[in-house]
């Protein structure tokens, strides 16, 4: 991302990410913050700091500097104001601010930002989109913010990437395969290739192989338990954990939304949902993640990530505990289970070798670059895998779409069906699978069989994406929670037929065997396995909660 310059302001894009406010409304926020002066050549903040406030710039111009580069991103005159979506979350920015000449500001809180979003909707919806726009500028670079330095073929390097991507964390990446001499590479990081994937924070602090939760900490993403008592803990951040999170802030609860990994569940894998009302065109799973999680910290929603749950004390009487791995106990008088599904694995033998290295469990930018002209095979036949083949064609050679059954619009949306058999670029292979997988350090080939003819042929093949299935993720859940055969949680009358129903009055449409603690989404039994149904259960679930707590 450049600074706005006459080449780019019709960019319909920047025209979002950097509005000019009119004279009153510089005077509307001169009321709700500080006026302060910063003298040419001081930094108005540096990158890492936490809790950033917004400056309106009233006199003078600030550079966006990328910190370790030192390279112009973009700059702010009279009438811009600073800052993005680390606003609202609080957490470390990845940019510093620079007085490129004596500078007059206004510098309002983060509780001032919220408030004026809040109250003021048409401004605040400029504050909102520009602050949406600059860090999806931001991630378009692939060159500011971290800088990760790591092999391609590494589990790990890819498990960063994935995690700081959920995250709308921007960064820059150094495949080792790319480098012509890969000592001298190396060395000019004075490290050897032990120590990669290296992770190298906007501060400049290094990192070898971190954690997922190392980086959160570090990030600012992750923070200690801000309260002693929560009206609502939402456990998953998909589709139904954020609508959920939304309406539970909105409605007035202290509410927080924990994630494992981070936002947008097994929607967040999709490259593009174009069946959900409100896009025409279509909206990616991360996109629309990304903006539920701005709205509900915009409501004042605390949003914990990366945090697992371990176990949940189901109190008949109220006042529910949420253990959490390492990171302590919370209490919250309501829970929204909303952990959703996972993909299942292939039953090839062997495979486990090639996860991260060939084998994927979601379809973003981030792993089609991975194969970007190379041949690739999807396994699946739901929208997921339609999606994924669509998205995949775009930039691969070929695509191998892998189904077991016989028609392929037995399981797929019709649109869907009709673009991939339309395309060139995509061969459906009906009544087939994978049944080998071939390579050293990464998967270099499939056999595929077909299963009525027992025929085999084998493709060399960059990356194989498996969208089969969905495993519910309540492994963890205590026994006092019940769920049926297949692991799905029980709510309503389903509880109720299993003999599981211990109170005087029945059970809420979405509440589980433990009164006070309800389920929504994908994780729940006989629940639609669609985006939008999830977020009408999650929405849902909220009301019911209500209802809970004025009994």
């Amino acid at each position: 991302m450049s600074a706005p310059t006459a080449t780019n302001t019709d960019d319909p894009r920047f025209a979002v990410a950097f509005p000019t406010l009119t004279d009153e409304e510089i005077a509307g926020f001169q009321a709700h913050g500080e006026t302060v002066k910063i003298a040419a050549g001081e930094d108005v903040w540096t990158a890492g700091d936490r809790d950033m406030c917004m400056y309106v710039i009233v006199s003078g111009e600030m550079s966006i500097l990328d910190q370790q580069s030192g390279e112009l991103i973009a700059v702010h005159p009279r009438g811009a104001f600073s800052g993005d979506i680390d606003i609202m979350s609080g957490r470390a920015v990845v940019v510093t601010g620079h007085a490129t000449t004596d500078l007059e500001v206004v510098r309002v809180s983060p509780s001032c930002v919220r408030t004026i979003v809040g109250t003021m909707p048409a401004l605040g919806n400029r504050i909102l989109s520009a602050f949406l726009m600059r860090r999806s500028l931001l991630q378009d670079s692939n060159r500011f913010g971290l800088k990760i330095i790591g092999s391609r073929y590494s589990p790990d390097t890819l498990r960063i990437r994935e995690f700081l991507n959920r995250n709308r964390l921007p960064f820059g990446w150094d495949d080792l395969e790319d480098q012509a001499d890969l000592d001298v590479f190396l060395q000019a990081f004075d490290i050897c290739e032990g120590q990669t994937p290296l992770v190298i924070l906007p501060t400049g602090e290094r990192l070898e192989v971190p954690s997922n939760l190392e980086l959160a900490q570090k990030l600012g993403i992750s923070r200690p338990i801000q309260s002693e008592l929560y009206d609502l803990v939402v456990i998953g951040a998909g589709p139904a954990g954020l609508a959920a999170g939304v309406y539970g802030a909105s409605e007035g609860l202290k509410t927080l939304v924990i994630d494992a990994s981070g936002p947008g569940g097994q929607a967040g894998t999709s490259a593009r949902i174009e069946n959900y009302m409100g896009f025409p065109t279509g909206v990616s799973g991360q996109e629309l993640a990304d903006r539920a999680v701005v709205q509900a910290e915009r409501f004042g929603a605390e949003v914990m990530v990366p945090a697992t749950v371990k176990d949940v004390t189901c109190n008949q009487l109220g006042g529910h505990f949420i253990a959490l791995e390492g990171q302590g106990e919370l209490e919250t008088r309501c829970v929204i289970l909303a952990t959703g599904a996972t993909y299942r694995k292939l039953e090839v033998p062997g495979m486990e070798r090639f996860e991260g290295r060939g084998i994927y469990y979601a379809c973003t930018n981030i792993e089609r670059m991975l194969c970007k002209d190379s041949t690739v095979g999807v396994v699946g036949a739901g929208n997921s895998a339609g999606q994924a083949a669509v998205f995949l064609a775009e930039q691969s050679k070929h695509v191998l779409l892998v189904v077991r059954g016989a028609d392929l619009r037995k399981t797929m949306s019709s649109y869907l069906a009709t673009r991939i058999e339309q395309s060139d670029k995509i061969t459906v292979l009906l009544g087939s699978e994978i049944c080998q997988m071939e390579g050293d350090s990464f998967l270099s080939s499939v056999t595929i069989r077909e299963r009525e003819s027992g025929q085999a042929r084998t493709e060399e093949i960059a990356g194989v994406f498996v969208m089969i299935g969905a495993d519910p993720r309540t492994g963890w859940l205590p026994e006092t929670i019940q769920c049926d055969p297949k692991g799905f949680v029980l709510t309503g009358q389903s509880v109720v037929k299993a003999g599981k129903w211990q109170k005087d009055r029945p059970p809420f449409h979405l509440e589980t065997s433990c009164p006070g603690v309800f389920a929504a989404g994908d994780i729940r039994s006989d629940s639609v396995k669609r985006v939008a149904s999830a977020v009408g259960e999650g929405s849902m679930s909220v009301a019911f909660v209500h209802q809970y707590l004025a009994l």
